[in-house]
């Protein structure tokens, strides 16, 4: 008995390992969040004006009523105002490769009844009622052999309560831009060559399967701005005591 015992806490060790393992493979290699395939993407900036295909202003998005203010100004899509994927006038405060989806998970009081179940990572990411956690969000965006990354910084193209689609299975609905599903930042159109309207696959990432690139080095945003910042005052901080001692001596 005692034989059997010791065999079945074993092999039920086993079994949780295994179950551990898979489930951190699963993050890693994005299993966790499967690839939209053929969906139709257009192109938006910060500081876009109405148009006939673009009912609303974006000097505004769902998440920050001065967008265009925190980007630090007009991120001009034309090529020949653009250099390094950003605007030539001046330096993006913002991470320059942003991107917008349907779905806003925020309201004027809290969020919506349907967040909390339907955003994948929405308790790991809650920071209370007025912060949205689809903001800053990372997104892979794939356009043949090419995979850029960008930040999920808006809500549309037209709709901002599309979570079937966003997070589910449904394919994006009709609309005035080709049943477009996704918008992209002049930076993500550069990076990937896309054209004004074209067709990529995306999905969800964390912060840990995106690589370095272009996507990681502007914007007060940006997660690794943010992380390079804090690993700096770390290593300063680790670096005073000793620096300390030498004085003392």
């Amino acid at each position: 008995m005692k034989a059997i015992s010791i065999l079945s806490i074993g092999a039920l060790a086993a079994i949780i390992a295994s179950c551990l393992n898979t489930e951190h493979s699963a993050s890693v290699t994005g299993e966790r969040y499967p690839w939209k395939k053929n969906i139709v993407t257009t192109v938006f900036w910060i500081g876009e004006k109405p148009s006939g295909n673009n009912p609303v202003p974006n000097r505004r998005s769902s998440w920050d009523k001065d967008w265009s203010r925190s980007y630090g100004g007009f991120d001009d899509p034309n090529p020949a105002h653009r250099s390094n994927y950003i605007p030539v006038k001046f330096t993006p405060r913002q991470n320059p490769f942003y991107c917008a989806l349907p779905y806003n998970d925020k309201t004027s009081t809290g969020h919506r009844p349907e967040a909390p179940r339907v955003v994948p990572w929405f308790k790991e990411a809650y920071q209370g009622a007025g912060v949205s956690t689809c903001k800053d969000r990372w997104v892979a965006i794939r356009k043949g052999n090419r995979t850029g990354y960008a930040q999920w910084e808006d809500a549309g193209p037209f709709r901002t309560d599309y979570w079937q689609y966003v997070f589910g299975n449904e394919r994006p609905k009709p609309n005035l831009n080709k049943g477009a599903g996704l918008d992209v930042s002049p930076a993500v159109r550069d990076y990937l060559g896309l054209n004004e309207t074209d067709v990529t696959d995306w999905r969800f990432v964390d912060f840990s399967e995106v690589p370095r690139g272009p996507w990681s080095t502007l914007g007060e945003n940006n997660t690794f701005v943010i992380s390079d910042r804090k690993t700096s005052r770390e290593l300063a901080q680790a670096s005073k005591p000793a620096e300390d001692r030498r004085i003392a001596r």
